[in-house]
């Protein structure tokens, strides 16, 4: 089985052909740098994403903290993790980097507010 795919790792975006076997990839082509090839497996193998959402806020400036995980997790985790951040709810002031959740979804990633909340006056 094929698939297509554009690299997204330099600013060229090669146009790569992946033959895939298994859900294993055998060969790419297109790449016009090794990270080509190294995208390729991963994004057909095992892909990850940065999660980026908001979480709900009580008593601050903001209604909704900005909120992204600090390390892609894996795709099939996005729906999971969304439901979870639904859950949360923050009510102390913070700044941006702060953690929010430490170890989240116990995939050894932390979920870190992006951007500063402090309480209302």
């Amino acid at each position: 089985m094929g698939k297509r795919l554009t690299c997204i790792e330099c600013p060229l975006g090669c146009s790569l052909s992946v033959d895939i076997e298994n859900c294993r990839v055998v060969k790419v082509t297109g790449n016009t740098c090794p990270k080509g090839e190294t995208f390729a497996i991963s994004e057909v193998e095992n892909p990850m994403r940065i999660v980026t959402a908001g979480v709900l806020a009580k008593g601050l400036s903001l209604k909704m903290v900005p909120a992204r995980t600090d390390r892609p997790i894996p795709k099939a985790k996005i729906t999971e993790a969304m439901q979870e951040i639904k859950k949360l709810r923050i009510a102390k002031p913070l700044s941006a980097g702060d953690l929010l959740v430490e170890n989240f979804l116990g995939l050894g990633v932390n979920l870190v507010a992006t951007r500063a909340a402090h309480g209302e006056r």
